[in-house]
């Protein structure tokens, strides 16, 4: 009878300690698309009338026209006193468009931006070195995210921070 008061108890005890320990870390199902994206300054969207885009990597290439849409910011809209906050899009006369990518790692990428103006004449083409960003916006035990952004204005392509 004492041995099994003493099993009870230990099994008790086991339960309860590793109920006690560090759960485990719900991560958001939110999956990584493989792009570049391009910000086209506002300055210069006037004078661009379509964009091509190509991006090179480990040895492989993509390049496609870029369809590009409306830009916009996210303006602050405040906290509740619960703890709920909020923000709105509004535009800020960028275009923004992607560039649909098989495979993006951390590795240098090059990329080159050509088009036409809005009166039909070629835009003047140019090209950008980098090397994408990692980041761990959920947490580094959800996985990393790897970003590769570029804005064109008049003076060229620019890594995007």
């Amino acid at each position: 009878m004492r041995r099994q008061g003493l099993l009870l108890a230990l099994v008790t005890t086991a339960g309860l300690a590793s109920g006690c320990g560090p759960g485990a870390v719900a991560c958001p199902a939110i999956a990584q698309a493989t792009v570049v994206s391009v910000t086209v300054a506002a300055d210069y969207v006037p004078h661009v009338g379509s964009l091509h885009l190509k991006a090179c990597q480990d040895g492989t290439c993509k390049e496609a026209d870029v369809e590009l849409q409306p830009g916009s910011t996210s303006i602050d809209q405040g906290c509740t006193p619960e703890g709920v906050c909020s923000a709105t899009a509004s535009p800020d006369g960028t275009k923004v468009g992607m560039l649909m990518l098989d495979t993006l790692t951390e590795s240098l990428m090059t990329v080159t931006s050509s088009g036409h103006a809005a009166d039909g004449s070629l835009l003047p083409v140019h090209t950008l070195e980098f090397r994408p960003k990692a980041n761990y916006p959920f947490g580094v035990q959800c996985g990393k995210f790897i970003s590769a952004s570029v804005t064109l204005d008049g003076t060229g392509l620019r890594e995007r921070s």
